[in-house]
């Protein structure tokens, strides 16, 4: 396998979104000058018609499928439906045109909810499909399985050069820090600025803090995507993480020391754990020759910037 030209036509899917627009990062540093992008007013990736229309009038050599219905143990606790509908249109849709118009190669994102929820650790990518999934993030899991079965099936039948990869827990520039929708490290990052600013002594974190889980900056997976599309072809998925993962206790102190380190912090034992540990294998993703650059600490550090500079923007 060799280097992607950088005058392929590489189409990003949700490139507004925080991993997107990571994978649009990468490849602009790295020489790419015909990046396709499409925004959801254009372009509603759930209608086959109009994801149809777009294949056909931009003919795209390389796909990059980001985009899709994401948000955390709230979110997807009280939307199910919505979470399991709309990914499984979405990445629908975009398949099956990257295969009519014959896409030379995809690169499918999953997420490492795939895998069943007590299953060993770290988690290998045959333990997939294995027992059940965590129950607070089923519907969105159904539908990136159904992602990764869709490459596999593709491939099968029709030879299509559809891969897809799994990352781990992933945070850094334009994660979402709603309160309501938003994953751990972000709420926490936010909860911990909003009880600086407001001189409030503590803060209240979901759950006893002892579930463990691995946090991989954005611009590293958005590394990995390019590395994957340039070396990987294989029907099987791969993890994508760091192999490291610390507790939430952990994580809220880290949070805590780096924003606010003079507030206490309390553990809501009412509200869901989740999943009780989730580590990726990565052993695979390391043996072709990839590795993670960006170290945890620093990595909070830069994504609680960007929080403070883009503060204004953000949606509450």
């Amino acid at each position: 396998m060799s280097a992607i030209p950088a005058d392929a036509t590489v189409f990003v899917t949700g490139h507004r979104g925080m991993v997107g627009s990571a994978v649009v990062r990468r490849l602009k540093s790295a020489g790419f000058t015909r990046i396709l992008t499409a925004t959801r007013s254009k372009l509603d990736l759930r209608d086959p018609s109009a994801v149809d229309r777009w294949f056909s009038e931009h003919r795209p050599q390389f796909v990059i499928h980001a985009a899709g219905r994401v948000g955390g143990i709230l979110a997807n606790s009280r939307q199910p439906a919505d979470f399991l509908h709309d990914n499984l249109m979405i990445q629908a849709t975009v398949i099956r045109m990257a295969w009519r118009y014959e896409v030379e190669k995809l690169l499918y994102l999953g997420s490492s909810c795939i895998y069943p929820r007590d299953c060993s650790q770290p988690i290998r990518e045959e333990y997939l499909l294995t027992g059940p999934l965590e129950p607070t993030n089923e519907g969105y899991a159904v539908a990136k399985i159904a992602g990764v079965k869709a490459c596999q099936a593709y491939r099968q039948q029709f030879g299509c050069r559809f891969i897809s990869a799994m990352p781990t827990n992933l945070y850094g520039p334009g994660d979402n820090f709603s309160e309501t929708t938003s994953h751990v490290l972000p709420a926490l990052i936010r909860r911990f600025h909003e009880a600086e600013v407001g001189q409030q002594q503590r803060v209240v974190v979901w759950g006893s803090g002892r579930p463990k889980r691995e946090f991989l900056h954005v611009d590293d997976l958005a590394q990995a995507c390019l590395f994957l599309l340039e070396h990987y072809d294989s029907p099987r998925p791969i993890n994508v993480g760091t192999g490291q993962d610390r507790s939430i206790s952990e994580l809220a102190e880290t949070i805590r020391e780096i924003v606010y380190p003079t507030c206490r912090i309390d553990f809501d034992v009412n509200k869901p754990d989740g999943t009780p540990r989730k580590l990726l294998d990565v052993s695979r993703i390391h043996a072709l020759g990839w590795k993670h650059e960006i170290e945890f600490e620093s990595g909070v550090r830069q994504t609680y910037q960007w929080f403070r500079e883009n503060l204004g923007k953000l949606r509450s």
